[in-house]
């Protein structure tokens, strides 16, 4: 994938990556024909339960068979139930090994682990997912936003902004053609705080990000980038 664009807003270069280190490594499997006609998870040889299919349906835009689907590769990679964040870093280390995804798994993952406990269950996994696969454009954007707010303090600041940009070169941008400046990411954070800052006070709001993305053709074409994937 190319880095022309991310100034506008990096939000399809992190899913996109996430989704295809998902289909690497099986949890995002093709549906099956011959999913099990059973109405509840397996959920014996895991610590940590699930929620029950009725109650994660009704919180997803997923079937039960594409909950099954996703739980049994889910399932594969972590037996235990649970990902904890040493082992979201090294499936990214896997999948990128020429680059150093260290810092992008971790804001990756404190973006999955909603409850902040330092684990992302099944359910943070499939809620986080069916936003970026199925949800409105407003709710992508707001999962984006808490993305880049890497404080939560309601606000992106040029440093928060810049730290995920780095994240990203890190892992994949060096390796590129032709090969990016060092200071690309900089000029990509400028960039970004001249198209969204637009009170100019050094801050990007809720807002103020939405009202821009809604408005910028190439940002909503990029939405259209998590559809049928699964």
């Amino acid at each position: 994938m190319g880095i022309q664009g991310m100034e506008l807003c990096a939000m399809a270069v992190v899913v996109l990556l996430f989704i295809a280190v998902l289909k690497q490594f099986g949890i995002l499997e093709p549906m099956s024909m011959e999913d099990s006609s059973d109405s509840e998870l397996e959920l014996s040889t895991v610590r940590h339960q699930p929620e029950g299919l009725d109650q994660l349906q009704a919180q997803t835009k997923f079937t039960k068979k594409e909950l099954q689907s996703l739980y049994r590769g889910f399932k594969n990679e972590c037996p235990t139930g649970l990902v904890d964040e040493d082992t979201f870093k090294l499936i990214y280390s896997q999948f990128f090994p020429q680059g150093d995804a260290t810092t992008y798994a971790h804001f990756l993952f404190n973006a999955f682990d909603a409850d902040g406990n330092g684990a992302i269950r099944f359910e943070d996994f499939v809620v986080g997912l069916s936003i970026l696969l199925r949800g409105t454009v407003h709710e992508k954007l707001k999962w984006a936003f808490n993305l880049y707010d890497i404080n939560k303090d309601g606000y992106i600041t040029k440093e928060e902004m810049l730290a995920i940009m780095k994240s990203i070169y890190d892992m994949m941008g060096r390796h590129t053609y032709p090969v990016l400046r060092e200071d690309a990411p900089v000029e990509h954070v400028e960039r970004f705080f001249q198209k969204m800052d637009r009170n100019q006070d050094g801050v990007v709001t809720i807002d103020e990000f939405l009202e821009t993305c809604q408005k910028d053709e190439n940002i909503m074409s990029s939405m259209q980038l998590f559809e049928n994937v699964i």
